[in-house]
């Protein structure tokens, strides 16, 4: 045994190696990069030959994962909440495959959307698959849930999901570590028709998922992960999910006056929950993310017990759950230790000196202001989504990843003139390609800037699937050779830039320009490691 004072994200990846992993599966997207990064860094990975290449997307990550699955060995799929929106569709449809090889689906939601588009919660996506899911409280939790639940999954024969938050992903703790496992051994199900779902066999698989939700909430009665600690006050019964409970013992140091029911694990576990209800005048439900449990209580009780948190303006309905908002939830006295001076002001981030985006902005705000006011640039998910501020005020979309160009298009479709989409390199081989393929097959009146700067750059410079190959895709995809434009920018092309970009737009058809310079961060770090 020995112990690591480790990132949550690394106690889950630490877990998974000393589980026996053979694959890690994922999309670089906080907070559930670290993931996959510590895998592909560690020596074990190397030496046991376990999988750790990026995927283009977390639909591709998720399939390639139950691949693994279905020949017998462990497999872990990591991705921030936005990213089980790409996965839903293998995501829903595993549930009802189930699984031969242990397989975990991490999700890493963004509450108070730190780098996000929203603030969606995936135990949602859990419940509606109808499979268990993990919820830690703290990093060995977290690691200990990995750990064993390779071996849950295995046994339940469905897909596990582990559910984490942006504070636990990125705040460190001790860790032990428990006994290495070898991989498993190359096999396969003793059904031959398990992973095939055509409707008739889709009808059975599904009504055996259904027949086996008393088995999960038996098993989540009896997790180790789920816990009732008794207290003398009954005015108040506290359900304490995940990271909140955390929170919760930091304002009890000393051990919680009232009954606390801990949830680690879904689905609810019925005992505990019937026990609480029965002794307390009122619910507290204690969660980071959205009513989840909340929801479920109102509904499932039935028996006209106030039921408080965020639902009832207890706690706040967005943002993150913090120690200080429980202490003001239970009425507990608070006081900041250390005010913030007031002289103290939000930085606001921005696209870095000397980046490549800054000068493909530049010019194209340039043109498109002067020369074409009625136009409207729809941008996507990356570094160079900053464009919206100051000094470029230069985009008017973000919505999703890969939206820029099939939003552009049906503004276009719609009578807009220039509509110009803006997207990277890495969002574009992950949801982009598609959007122009549509653009295509009807030759649509728009122009797409793909800023391409070699690598994944907002989450840190992970590979980019389409690093020297974005001309030959976009060829392949149909659009014609000399309407995809390469050039490099920096201030002595900026004459070159604005010709091609004036060029391009009066096309009454489909066309590319790639605006191609490396990110300078990636580029110092190879210097740096030279």
């Amino acid at each position: 045994m020995s112990k690591q004072l480790l990132l949550g994200d690394e106690a889950i990846a630490q877990a998974a190696l000393d589980a026996g992993l053979s694959g890690v599966y994922a999309y670089p997207g906080t907070p559930s990069t670290e993931i996959t990064e510590y895998i592909q860094t560690s020596p074990v990975t190397a030496a046991r030959n376990i999988h750790s290449h990026w995927c283009t997307n977390e639909k591709t990550a998720m399939e390639a994962a139950l691949g693994m699955s279905f020949a017998g060995k462990r497999s872990l799929v990591c991705m921030k909440h936005v990213g089980m929106n790409v996965a839903a569709d293998c995501f829903i449809n595993a549930a009802i495959t189930g699984v031969k090889g242990g397989m975990i689906v991490v999700a890493a939601d963004d509450p108070s959307m730190h780098s996000s588009q929203n603030e969606q919660d995936s135990r949602f996506y859990g419940d509606f698959s109808l499979i268990p899911i993990y919820e830690p409280s703290n990093q060995q939790e977290a690691y200990d849930m990995v750990y064993n639940g390779f071996h849950f999954s295995e046994k339940m024969g469905e897909p596990i999901l582990l559910r984490i938050v942006t504070r636990l992903a990125h705040s460190r703790s001790g860790v032990e570590h428990k006994i290495e496992q070898p991989q498993n051994a190359l096999s396969f199900s003793n059904d031959p028709r398990q992973f095939i779902l055509l409707p008739g066999n889709a009808r059975k698989r599904y009504r055996t998922l259904l027949q086996r939700q008393k088995e999960f909430i038996k098993a989540s009665e009896e997790s180790p992960y789920n816990r009732y600690q008794d207290g003398p006050n009954k005015k108040l019964g506290i359900v304490a999910c995940g990271i909140g409970y955390n929170y919760l013992m930091e304002n009890y140091p000393e051990g919680c006056e009232y009954p606390v029911l801990k949830i680690g694990q879904y689905p609810l576990p019925q005992k505990q929950l019937m026990k609480l209800v029965d002794e307390c005048d009122e619910i507290l439900v204690l969660e980071d993310g959205q009513p989840f449990v909340e929801k479920q209580l109102k509904g499932y009780l039935g028996r006209g017990l106030k039921v408080k948190g965020r639902l009832d303006g207890t706690l706040s309905t967005d943002g993150e759950l913090t120690p200080d908002s429980v202490a003001r939830a239970i009425g507990k006295e608070n006081k900041a230790e250390f005010a913030v001076p007031s002289l103290v002001e939000m930085r606001p981030p921005a696209l870095c000196d000397g980046c490549g985006h800054r000068d493909m902005y530049t010019v194209l705000t340039q043109v498109l202001k002067e020369e074409y006011p009625s136009h409207k640039v729809f941008s996507d998910i990356g570094c160079y989504t900053l464009g919206a501020n100051a000094p470029f005020h230069a985009i008017n979309s973000c919505v999703d990843m890969g939206a820029s160009i099939t939003m552009a298009k049906g503004a276009s479709d719609a009578g807009l003139h220039p509509a110009v989409a803006v997207i990277g390199d890495s969002t574009f081989t992950h949801s982009g390609m598609t959007g122009l393929l549509d653009c295509v097959n009807e030759n649509t009146n728009i122009t797409i800037v793909i800023s391409d700067n070699e690598t994944t750059a907002m989450t840190g410079g992970q590979d980019s699937a389409g690093t020297g190959r974005l001309e030959n895709i976009c060829q392949g995809i149909g659009v014609a050779p000399e309407h995809i434009r390469v050039v490099v920018p920096l201030k002595k092309n900026y004459e070159e830039m604005k010709q091609i970009i004036r060029e391009e737009i009066e096309y009454k058809g489909v066309s590319v320009i790639i605006p191609r310079r490396e990110c300078i961060q990636t580029l110092a770090r190879k210097k740096r490691n030279k």
